[in-house]
C-alpha cells in the first residue's frame, strides 16, 4: 500500500492488519509515519521507499505482493514541495509502480484511489456524472490533470495484464473530524471567500465510509471504475453558514489574485482547478456503488458535515451568519471589487483555525 503515512492509508492499513485472513500488510512511503500512527499501524511492516524509484518493484517481487492499493497521489503542490515534484511523484511516480506491478506474476489485484475531479468543473457539466461519462470541460493542470494521467495508465495495464482485477475508485470530497483534505482546510477559514454570483453544489464523503469503501475494494473482487460519495448535496453558502464561518463573495477576477494570495502565504490552496469547483460544484450517481460494488455509505453529505462541524467552533453564531453575510455580498456588488485596502484587512482572516492534533501536513484529495 502506498500513502501510508496520511491519515487514510493510514486507518486503511491498520483495518488491513487486523484481519487475520490476510498474512502480510506492507505500507509504503517516502516519510516515516508519526509516532500515534506507527501505533495503530498494529502488525503492518513499513518499508520507507520512493514510488519514484524502480527499486519499488523489489518490495513488490521480495514480498510475493498479490495487492496493490495506489494512494500515495498528491493534491496541493505545496505538499509535494511545488507543481514539478507534485507531478513526477503522481505520474512518474505511478508509471514506475504499475511497470513493477506488470514484472511481478504475483500481483492478482490493483486498487487505485482517484477522485471525482477528472469529470472537472464547467458551466456546461451535467447535474449528475455517471461512471461512462467524460469532462466537458478537460482539466487543463493540477491534481486533476494528474489524476486523468494516471485513470490512463492504469486503463494500459489493464489491457497488458487482463489477469489483474483493477478497480477505480473516483471518491468526492472527503470531510471528517480526523481527515486533513483541500476542502477541510478551505472550510476552516474563519472569512471564507467564494466567488461572487457562484453558489456551487458540494456532494462530501466521510472519511469512516471511505475507509470501508477501500477496505470492500482491496478485500473484494469488484474490477472496473465506481463513482463514491454520500447520499444528497449541499449549496457551499450552505456549507460555510453550518459551520458558523463568514462567507465572503468577491468578484472572480479579484478571487485569483486572493487565490496567489492564499498560496504564497500557506494558509489554503486556492489553485485555478479548486476555484473552478467552488464556482460551478460537481455531483456524481453513486448507482454503481450502492447496486454493484455493493455498499451503501453511512453517512449522507449532510450527516457527514454534521459531524465534522464538531471540529470547527464557529465564528459567529449561526443565527447571525446568514445576516452578516447577506450584508457583506450587497456591500461588495455595489463595489464591483475588491481594493487592496481590502486585501490588508483579509490578510489575517484568512488563516484556517489549526487542524485536529495528529493531522499530518499531507492532506487526502
Amino acid at each position: 500500500m502506498t500513502g501510508v503515512s496520511r491519515w487514510l492509508g493510514g486507518a486503511l492499513a491498520a483495518e488491513l492488519a487486523r484481519d487475520r485472513a490476510i498474512g502480510r500488510v506492507i505500507g509504503v512511503d517516502t516519510v516515516p509515519p508519526s509516532a500515534e500512527l506507527l501505533r495503530r499501524l498494529g502488525r503492518t511492516e513499513f518499508v520507507r521507499a520512493d514510488i519514484r524509484n524502480p527499486l519499488i518493484g523489489k518490495v513488490i517481487s521480495t514480498a510475493a505482493v498479490d495487492t496493490v492499493v495506489h494512494m500515495n497521489i498528491s493534491s496541493t503542490p505545496a505538499g509535494a514541495g511545488g507543481r514539478g515534484p507534485m507531478k513526477e511523484l503522481n505520474v512518474i511516480g505511478t508509471m514506475q509502480l504499475l511497470a513493477a506491478c506488470q514484472r511481478a506474476p504475483s500481483v492478482r489485484r490493483l486498487v487505485l484511489k482517484s477522485t471525482s475531479a477528472v469529470y472537472g468543473a464547467s458551466p456546461r457539466d451535467p447535474a449528475v456524472f455517471t461512471e461512462a461519462m467524460q469532462a466537458r470541460r478537460v482539466p487543463s493542470g493540477g491534481f486533476a490533470e494528474d489524476s486523468l494521467d494516471i485513470e490512463g495508465y492504469v486503463r494500459s495495464f489493464s489491457r497488458r495484464r487482463p489477469d489483474v482485477g483493477v478497480a477505480v475508485l473516483r471518491f468526492t470530497n472527503f470531510i471528517g473530524p480526523r481527515i486533513d483534505s483541500v476542502l477541510t482546510g478551505f472550510l476552516r477559514m474563519p472569512v471564507v471567500p467564494t466567488a461572487l454570483g457562484y453558489d456551487a453544489r458540494v456532494q462530501l464523503l466521510h472519511e469512516d465510509d471511505a475507509l470501508g469503501v477501500l477496505t470492500r475494494a482491496t478485500t473484494g473482487d469488484f474490477a472496473g471504475t465506481v463513482n463514491v460519495g454520500g447520499e444528497g448535496t449541499l449549496l457551499l453558502s450552505q456549507l460555510i453558514r453550518r459551520l458558523g464561518r463568514l462567507q465572503l463573495p468577491v468578484p472572480s477576477p479579484a478571487l485569483g489574485s486572493l487565490g496567489r494570495f492564499t498560496r504564497r502565504f500557506g494558509f489554503v490552496d486556492y489553485s485555478p482547478e479548486q476555484m473552478r469547483f467552488l464556482n460551478f460544484g460537481r455531483v456524481v450517481d453513486t448507482t454503481v456503488l450502492r447496486t454493484q460494488f455493493g455498499h451503501v455509505p453511512r453517512y449522507t453529505t449532510e450527516a457527514a458535515l454534521d459531524d465534522y462541524a464538531r471540529t470547527v467552533p464557529p465564528v459567529v453564531p449561526s443565527d447571525l451568519v446568514a445576516d452578516v453575510t447577506s450584508r457583506t455580498e450587497a456591500l461588495v456588488a455595489r463595489a464591483g471589487s475588491l481594493t487592496s485596502s481590502v486585501g490588508n484587512v483579509v490578510h489575517g482572516r484568512l488563516r484556517p483555525a489549526p487542524a485536529p492534533p495528529g493531522l499530518r501536513a499531507v492532506r487526502d484529495a
